[in-house]
Parts: structure tokens; C-alpha cells; sequence
């Protein structure tokens, strides 16, 4: 055994460029998980560290914004929510949509924003888009925990909510929002690198968003509303695991079916293009950036 041979009987690990079309590199994140387990660490202590009212925010936000919902839409708009209350409803809704949010705009600058690390440092790169993902769902339980109160305080008012079979998939539609917010996210992210338009179009591009995803009312609303503009919300799957989680939590509105395998299959195609895109943009995004 020469010199060499006797070196690379030593290495641990093997840098190498990535051949593949298609790779997750799930044996590299692991072999890193510390790294990703301290990069969630890093996003949950650092985003509030300066504020004075700290995680409080993460309460603040979705009960203002319900709140605003309940007034504007529900009480002057007229749009109702059957027999569940407007406020329950619209934090519904807002709890979940917030996570999407969160997962989709948190990775969708992810090579701009961690250039400097990137250009020192190897490590799998996915596992930044997979820190925000993972970190936002500590927000998300907070919020989620915040729901589940106001849902004790109105069902002991005697409101008719209930629970049915459908809760069990609840955490299932939770993971397929995530992965359908990476998915987006990194498609976007891959983009910014040369079009930085992407970046300014988000802002808004999600508040117009919200107003198409069946977030503040009913999809059968729109159905018997306005038919002809149905078909928007009818092609959104976040459109369908909103109106999905409300079943599930409320028992209000249907459980689709059909929706939900529809939006299974488009989250995976647009997952599997997120990650073709960025397993393409990390070999030559520095020099673009």
C-alpha cells in the first residue's frame, strides 16, 4: 500500500461534484444533522432575541389578523361561516396559512441570504431550506396551541364544533403544506439568483395569493357566488388543504377527495422540480450571486 492509498483509507468523506439529475444527498444531511439541528436552534433564538415582547409576537399576529378578518369580511362583507364562529374560522385558516408562509418565503431567498456561509464552507445545501422548514414549525405549534384554546373557550360557549375521523390526516396535511412551501420556495430561490425581480414579487405575490386559497371563506362560497371565476380556486391545492384543515378541525365545509389527491400529485411534481432547480443553481450560484 503506497502513501496515497493509505490517505484515502482515512477519509471520512469524499467531496466530489454531483453527477446525479436528481438527488436528496439524504445520507449527507444526516451525516450533518447536527449542523442542521443547530442552524433551527440558531433561527429560533435569534429571530425574537432583540424584541421586548419575544415569542409573544408569534400569538400577536394571527389573533390581530383574525380579528381584522372577522370585522372586515364577516361582519361588514357578509361572508359567512355557518354555524362555526367567524373568529374560530379565520385563525383556522390563518394558523395554517402562516406556516406556508413562513416555509415559503424563508426558503425562497436561501442562496442570496446565506452566499457568505455558502462561499466559505461545504455542507449539503438543501439543509438550509430544511432549517426553515423545520424551525417555522415551533411557530406553528405555538399558534396551533393558541387555536386549540379559543376552540375549549367556544366549544364550552356551546358552539358546534367537533372533531371526525378526518383529524387523524392532520398532521399529514400539515407535512404536505411544508413540503409544497420547500418546493415553491427553492424553485424560487433557484430563480432569484439570476432574476432578482423574483425577490421584490414575493411581498405581495403571497398577499395575492392569500386571497385565492379559500383562506377567509368557504370554497363553496365562490362556487355559488361567482362559477365562472371558480376554477381559481378549483387549480390552488392550497385552496384544498385549507379548506381541508378546517374539516378536519371544525367539522365545517367537505373533506375533497379528489382535491386532496390532486394536491398530493402537484406538490410532489412541484417538490421534485424544486429540487432539480436547486441541485442545478448550488454549482454555479456564486458566481451569480
Amino acid at each position: 500500500m503506497n502513501q496515497r492509498d493509505k490517505y484515502e483509507k482515512d477519509w471520512l468523506f469524499e467531496i466530489t461534484p454531483k453527477n446525479k439529475f436528481f438527488s436528496l444527498n439524504l445520507k449527507e444531511v444526516w451525516q450533518y444533522r447536527d449542523l442542521l439541528i443547530l442552524f433551527v436552534k440558531r433561527d429560533i433564538v435569534t429571530v425574537y432575541k432583540q424584541t421586548v415582547l419575544g415569542p409573544l409576537w408569534y400569538l400577536i399576529q394571527p389573533l390581530f389578523t383574525s380579528i381584522t378578518f372577522t370585522i372586515v369580511f364577516n361582519n361588514l362583507a357578509g361572508i359567512s361561516t355557518g354555524k362555526v364562529p367567524s373568529f374560530l374560522f379565520n385563525l383556522a385558516s390563518i394558523t395554517v396559512w402562516n406556516y406556508f408562509t413562513a416555509c415559503f418565503t424563508g426558503t425562497s431567498n436561501t442562496f442570496v441570504s446565506n452566499a457568505g456561509i455558502f462561499g466559505k464552507v461545504y455542507f449539503p445545501r438543501i439543509i438550509a431550506p430544511l432549517t426553515t422548514v423545520i424551525s417555522n414549525l415551533l411557530k406553528f405549534g405555538i399558534q396551533l396551541f393558541v387555536f386549540f384554546v379559543f376552540y375549549v373557550y367556544f366549544y364550552w360557549k356551546g358552539a358546534p364544533l367537533s372533531f371526525n375521523w378526518t383529524t387523524l390526516f392532520f398532521p399529514f396535511s400539515i407535512v404536505l403544506m411544508g413540503v409544497l412551501g420547500l418546493g415553491l420556495g427553492m424553485i424560487i430561490s433557484s430563480m432569484v439568483t439570476k432574476y432578482r425581480d423574483f425577490s421584490y414579487l414575493i411581498g405581495f405575490g403571497v398577499q395575492l395569493l392569500m386571497y385565492v386559497s379559500a383562506v377567509i371563506y368557504p370554497m363553496a362560497l365562490i362556487e355559488e357566488k361567482i362559477p365562472e371565476y371558480a376554477w381559481i380556486i378549483q387549480y390552488n391545492p392550497l385552496a384544498y388543504i385549507i379548506e381541508t384543515t378546517r374539516y378536519m378541525l371544525l367539522g365545517v365545509g367537505e373533506f375533497p377527495v379528489g382535491g386532496m389527491l390532486y394536491t398530493l400529485v402537484l406538490t410532489f411534481c412541484i417538490f421534485i422540480t424544486g429540487v432539480l432547480l436547486f441541485n442545478r443553481t448550488e454549482k454555479n450560484f456564486i458566481d451569480t450571486v
